[in-house]
């Protein structure tokens, strides 16, 4: 391993900020100076200023699908360069194994958010929220909502432990909405960050002041916020009740998303027994927790509830495991633990240990045990302590206290109800983990669960070989939990890209919200053109083309042929005495039946610019069709979605469009969105 001692660099008005050192930055493996803060103080309005008045436009010179194309390019560069950020993130104290969760992790999650935007937004910055809703008789006045770009500034505060991930799992949801970011890591580590962000910005991918770096103290940054920004925090609970207590935050009701360190718990529930696969599941999830980044996650296992009877057989089966960990520099092959992140989170795990030893006694902690490798007695070490409270009232320490690292407690409960009980004395955490077998016991439970914990994660045999594990928070699933947990929500797909869009309600004629929106909405004017919607390339289409189909009549002998190709004989199409006696009143024909005939009726069949239908959305038999009934179609050309260029590929895009089935009449029968890929023309 190489050290130097480099001054960091913050990242501020699209230049590179810092010369002059200033504290130093320890190597948390041998405790050598491997990097120094820079002196500078920065100029936070100007950071601002720049994010504004460059950052916002140029983001949305980009529309959602060109920034999801960039997200996923960015990715593909830094997993590309990779190696370069494991090579740094030695320093923190990270295995190889830490450090995949962090860096791939954090590419992965860019990834992810690309899958998001190609999949689930549109071409340009506005995101219809329909449907929209008639609020007049006639259908002349509607109302609906949009999603915008907030124009503001996202400042994200991100904790220790992951310096990549909890960078990147924030960007991208961010960057996806259009909003430049104001990323300060926190300084134990901000050098890995500093060494990702280098990485980005070389990549050229990024459109300028869309990101920017503070190194050290945020100063006045957030007195300088206004109502269009947002700030997102990950970190202790004290820290996100001390910063959402800000006044500036308060008085211009800049919104605030906390995800805060928390008493995680798993539970043991009472019908697994020691003989149980699901048991050593459960000690192997405890053991992971603790020892992965050292324990410090703020998802990590924090408490371990297991039933009476089986506290000693637990508490056996977990040192013996931990017994086997080894402790010291990652780079040594056969360490399966390294260091915590620097010697102050050392001595504030100490501190709190101390709290908890109060009313728990050790169960596993080989005290004074010489961590493996050259050098390492100057490291931030840390031996897993498996601790045992044989009575966890209300006031326990476990209930209260986190030791930051790889410290975990065993506590019993007599029964599950009980066990549901104590996990909510942790006033909220992320994630709990129930391992069962019994399904009445999980469908009791996690209802139960739900109230205090932001992610519940259900671990037995058949869910084990793919399981990602409790403390692993997944791109597309909510992260974050109520009550001490911070109470906000970061990942989570579409929702979390959401949370840095402006919803906005729109009132109008329908005609005018399609204006709007960029989608048709129904009692809309159409546009109807000799030339068959089917007939135009992507390019030539415009939403609110429009095209009313001859008509057809339902006859018996459609019902029976239908039946005999589909194999779908049910008794409302084929029984008259048993039909005459439902609701209808009569033989119906299949709902798929008059999905099939509506698309004989508006299908353009010969060769043309539509390549294939790939989905219907929305899907609704709205009223029965009977033998004798005429239905008529209208499909009109709803949203138009520009995808890039695929290798390979002739250039296309999504379109969807508006069905509408109608009988004799006029009457709604059936309604959906069908999904079809479009050519472009020809250059």
């Amino acid at each position: 391993m190489t050290t130097t001692t480099r001054t960091l660099q913050s990242l501020i008005g699209g230049r590179w900020v810092g010369q002059a050192p200033a504290a130093e930055l320890r190597s948390a493996v041998n405790g050598a100076a491997v990097y120094r803060t820079h002196a500078e103080a920065l100029d936070f309005a100007e950071a601002l200023d720049f994010a504004r008045r460059r950052g916002g436009p140029a983001l949305l010179k980009l529309d959602f699908q060109q920034r999801a194309a960039r997200l996923k390019a960015l990715a593909a560069y830094l997993a590309e360069h990779k190696e370069a950020l494991y090579a740094v993130s030695h320093h923190t104290g990270a295995t190889r194994s830490d450090g995949w969760i962090d860096i791939e992790g954090g590419s992965g999650t860019l990834f992810a958010y690309a899958g998001v935007g190609a999949g689930e937004l549109p071409s340009g910055n506005i995101v219809h929220e329909g449907p929209a809703l008639p609020l007049g008789k006639k259908g002349l006045f509607a109302g609906t909502h949009i999603l915008v770009p907030r124009g503001g500034v996202a400042v994200h505060i991100n904790a220790f432990n992951f310096p990549v991930w909890g960078m990147l799992e924030k960007f991208a949801p961010s960057f996806l909405a259009g909003m430049p970011c104001i990323v300060k890591p926190a300084t134990a580590t901000s050098y890995l960050t500093e060494a990702c962000v280098r990485l980005m910005h070389d990549s050229g991918l990024l459109p300028e002041g869309s990101l920017q770096l503070v190194i050290g103290g945020t100063g006045d940054l957030l007195d300088r916020l206004d109502g269009q920004d947002i700030v997102t925090f990950t970190g202790s609970a004290d820290t996100a009740a001390r910063l959402r207590a800000h006044p500036n935050l308060i008085a211009r009701a800049i919104p605030f998303n906390a995800e805060a360190d928390s008493l995680n718990a798993a539970i043991l529930a009472p019908d697994v027994t020691p003989d149980d696969e699901e048991f050593d599941l459960f000690v192997k999830e405890v053991a992971r927790e603790m020892t992965v980044k050292a324990g410090q996650k703020c998802t990590a296992i924090r408490r371990a509830l297991v039933p009476r009877q089986h506290l000693d057989a637990v508490a056996e089966r977990l040192a013996a495991r931990l017994a086997k960990v080894v402790v010291g520099d990652p780079a040594v092959e056969g360490v399966r633990m390294g260091a915590l992140a620097s010697h102050a989170q050392v001595a504030d795990v100490n501190e709190r240990l101390a709290l908890l030893k109060r009313d728990a006694e050790v169960v596993f902690g080989q005290q004074g045990a010489a961590p493996v490798g050259e050098g390492t007695a100057g490291g931030a070490f840390f031996t897993p302590t498996l601790l045992l409270a044989r009575k966890p009232g209300p006031d326990a320490a476990l209930h209260d206290v986190e030791a930051f690292g790889p410290v975990s407690t065993l506590a019993p409960f007599d029964d599950i109800d009980e066990a549901i009980a104590l996990a909510a004395r942790g006033k909220g955490s992320l994630v709990t983990t129930l391992v069962t077998r019994d399904l009445a016991v999980a469908a009791h439970a996690v209802p139960a669960l739900a109230v205090w914990h932001g992610r519940v994660h259900i671990l037995d045999r058949e869910a084990a070989p793919e399981s990602t594990g409790h403390g692993s928070p997944l791109p597309l699933l909510k992260h974050g939990g109520p009550g001490r947990a911070g109470g906000g929500e970061e990942l989570g797909g579409l929702r979390a890209v959401k949370h840095y869009l402006q919803r906005t309600a729109v009132q109008g004629s329908p005609t005018m919200l399609s204006a709007v929106t960029g989608e048709y909405v129904r009692g809309a004017k159409l546009r109807e053109e000799p030339l068959h919607p089917f007939r135009k390339h992507f390019d030539e289409l415009a939403v609110g083309d429009s095209l009313l189909t001859h008509r057809r009549t339902v006859t018996d002998a459609d019902i029976v042929a239908f039946g005999g190709i589909s194999g779908d004989f049910f008794y409302m199409h084929f029984d008259e005495v048993a039909a005459r006696q439902s609701p209808f009143g009569k033989r119906i024909a299949h709902g798929y039946f008059v999905l099939s005939a509506a698309a004989g009726l508006f299908v353009s069949p010969a060769e043309g610019p539509v390549l294939a239908n790939y989905g219907l959305d929305t899907l609704r038999f709205v009223k029965p069709v009977g033998i004798g009934d005429t239905i008529q179609a209208r499909l009109t050309c709803k949203r138009k979605i520009d995808k890039p260029a695929r290798k390979g590929q002739p250039p296309q895009g999504v379109v969807a469009w508006d069905v509408q089935v109608t009988n004799q009449d006029g009457e709604l029968v059936a309604s959906y969105d069908i999904l079809t890929l479009v050519l472009k023309k020809p250059a």
